[in-house]
C-alpha cells in the first residue's frame, strides 16, 4: 500500500474551512461542484505551484441550479494548467466551453473516445444556449424589458474548447503532468470512454495517490466492460449516486421493458422513452434489437430515436468497439451491428421530429433528454402523458426538480409549455438500467481500495449519510462547494 497521509480529522476554524497539518502541506484538494448533490462535478487539485481540474460540470434538475452555472467557478479559470476529463456526460464536461469563455488556456485530457463524445456533447449544448437566449430576449422584447440575453456560452466557444483537447490518455497507462506528477486513467464502464482519475504524486520519495471515481459503472452490462478498480490510493473522491439502494437484475428489468412495451402496443398507445443520448440510448437499442430476435417484440416495430446528439453518439459508439465487453466486441468483427433493428428509424430534422405527433399508437418513441429537462422529449410528452393507453418509461436517474423526478413521484399533472398536462399514461421506472453501480458495488469497490481518507460527493445529501455509515473503516467527508482541504 502507498504511504499514508498524514491527514487531520476536524477543519480548521478558518476561511472556507481550510485543513492543516504539522508539517507544510505539499497538495490541496478543493470542491466547486456536485457538493452534497448530483450535477456539476468539478475538483481541484494543487501540487507544486500547478493548478489539475478534474471534471467541469453543469448543474441540472431546476431553474435555480441552471442559475448556478454562470456563476463564479471558485477559482480563476485563466490559473488551470490541466483539465481531466473523466467522461462526456453534461454534468461533468457541459461548462468546460464557459471554462474556456473565461480564461482557461491549459490542456484538457481525456480519452479518445470521451474526447469524441464530448464534442457532439458540448456542440448541442451550445446550441441550446444560444437558443434559449434567442427565445429569452424575444420574450423580454415583446413585454418590453431590456435588451439580448447573453447565452451560457456560444458555439464558438465550444470550437474554442476543441483546440485545448490535446492529449488522448490511454487506459492503465501513467501521463506525466509535470514532473513529480502523473494522472492514469481506469477504465470506469459507466459510458463509451469513461474513467476513474488516479492523480499520482512523488516528492523526497514520497507517493501520494487520490483517486477520483468518476462515475462508477453498474457490473455486468451488456455493452461495456466491468469497472476497473485501482490498486489502492491514499485518498478517493467517491460518487454516491446510487448509494442508498441495489439495482433490480438486469433480466428482469428487460423483461420489465418488454412488457411495458407489449402493453402499450396492446392498449393501442405509444411508448415515450426518455432517453440519455450516451449509453443508454444504445444501450435501448441493443436490448429492443435482441427482443425482436427472440421474438419477444413485434417484428415490425416502430422504434423512433428522435435525437441528433444520440444519434451522432451511435456512430461513435460504432467506431470504438476496444471499448466494448468482449461478447459485443465480436458482434463488431462478425460484421453484426448490434444497435440495428428492423424498424428503427433516425429522425435528425426537426420536421420529422414533428411529424412524430401524428402518431397516435404503436411506436416507441426514443428522445432527450433523459431527465426532461429540455429537448424533443418534452414535445412526446405534450401529446402522450394524458392518454391513458400510452406509456412513458423511465430508464435513468432523475435529479430532483426535473420532469423525470415529477413523473417518478407520481405527480397526477405537470406544468409544460404554460400549460397543465394531466398525466394518465402508465409511468414505468425501471431501475435496473442504471449504468451507475449500486450501493453494494460501490462498497465493493471502495473496499477494494481500502483508502484512508474517503471525500463522498456526487450524490444527494441523505443518500451521501447512508452510504456512509457502510463505510466504517475510513475517514469520511461530504465537502460542500467552497470547502478546500490541505493534504
Amino acid at each position: 500500500m502507498p504511504m499514508a497521509l498524514p491527514w487531520i480529522s476536524k477543519p480548521a476554524e478558518i476561511d472556507k474551512h481550510v485543513l492543516t497539518t504539522s508539517e507544510e502541506p505539499t497538495m490541496k484538494l478543493s470542491f466547486h461542484g456536485a457538493d452534497r448533490q448530483v450535477t456539476g462535478s468539478c475538483h481541484l487539485v494543487e501540487y507544486a505551484g500547478r493548478r489539475i481540474l478534474i471534471d467541469c460540470g453543469m448543474y441540472q434538475g431546476g431553474r435555480r441550479l441552471a442559475e448556478e452555472n454562470s456563476q463564479d467557478f471558485g477559482f480563476d479559470p485563466a490559473s488551470i494548467d490541466f483539465m481531466l476529463l473523466t467522461h462526456a456526460h453534461l454534468d461533468h464536461c457541459g461548462r468546460l466551453p464557459l471554462l474556456v469563455q473565461r480564461g482557461f488556456k491549459g490542456e484538457i485530457i481525456t480519452t479518445s473516445a470521451s474526447r469524441e463524445l464530448a464534442r457532439i456533447v458540448l456542440l448541442d449544448s451550445a446550441q441550446i444556449q444560444e437558443e434559449d437566449a434567442h427565445h429569452h430576449s424575444r420574450r423580454l422584447a415583446r413585454r418590453g424589458n431590456g435588451g439580448p440575453v447573453k447565452p451560457l456560452y456560444t458555439v464558438l466557444d465550444a470550437l474554442n474548447t476543441f483546440e485545448l483537447f490535446r492529449r488522448n490518455a490511454v487506459y492503465g497507462e501513467a501521463l506525466m503532468l509535470y514532473p513529480g506528477a502523473y494522472a492514469t486513467f481506469f477504465d470506469a464502464g459507466h459510458i463509451l470512454g469513461s474513467a476513474s482519475i488516479m492523480i499520482e504524486t512523488e516528492e523526497q520519495g514520497e507517493r501520494r495517490r487520490v483517486l477520483f471515481s468518476g462515475d462508477i459503472g453498474n457490473d455486468g452490462r451488456p455493452l461495456l466492460r466491468a469497472p476497473v478498480t485501482p490498486d489502492g490510493a491514499d485518498a478517493v473522491v467517491m460518487e454516491t449516486t446510487y448509494g442508498d439502494r441495489v439495482h433490480r437484475p438486469l433480466g428482469s428489468s428487460v423483461t420489465e421493458l418488454y412488457d411495458a412495451i407489449n402493453g402499450a402496443l396492446d392498449r393501442g398507445g405509444n411508448v415515450v422513452i426518455p432517453t440519455f443520448a450516451l449509453e443508454r440510448a444504445q444501450e435501448l437499442l441493443f436490448f429492443l434489437r435482441e427482443g425482436i430476435e427472440q421474438e419477444r417484440l413485434p417484428h415490425s416495430l416502430p422504434v423512433y430515436l428522435d435525437s441528433p446528439m444520440a444519434i451522432s453518439a451511435t456512430e461513435v459508439f460504432r467506431r470504438h468497439p476496444e471499448g466494448y465487453d468482449d461478447d459485443v466486441a465480436e458482434l463488431f468483427r462478425s460484421g453484426k451491428d448490434p444497435f440495428l433493428l428492423p424498424g428503427l428509424h433516425f429522425t435528425r430534422e426537426t420536421s420529422e421530429s414533428k411529424a412524430l405527433n401524428s402518431i397516435s399508437g404503436g411506436a416507441v418513441i426514443m428522445a432527450g433528454s433523459g431527465m426532461a429537462t429540455g429537448g424533443r422529449v418534452l414535445y412526446h410528452l405534450k401529446h402522450n402523458l394524458w392518454r391513458r393507453e400510452a406509456s412513458v418509461i423511465l430508464v435513468g436517474f432523475a435529479a430532483e426538480g426535473t420532469l423525470a423526478r415529477k413523473l417518478v413521484d407520481g405527480e397526477k399533472s405537470v406544468r409544460m409549455f404554460g400549460e397543465e398536462i394531466a398525466v394518465r399514461a402508465q409511468i414505468h421506472t425501471i431501475n435496473g438500467f442504471s449504468a451507475h453501480a449500486d450501493s453494494d458495488e460501490l462498497f465493493s469497490w471502495h473496499r477494494a481500495i481500502q483508502p484512508d481518507r474517503t471525500f463522498l460527493v456526487h450524490g444527494e445529501e441523505d443518500v451521501m449519510h447512508q452510504f456512509s455509515k457502510r463505510l466504517a473503516t475510513t475517514e469520511i467527508t461530504m465537502p460542500v462547494r467552497g470547502d478546500v482541504f490541505e493534504l
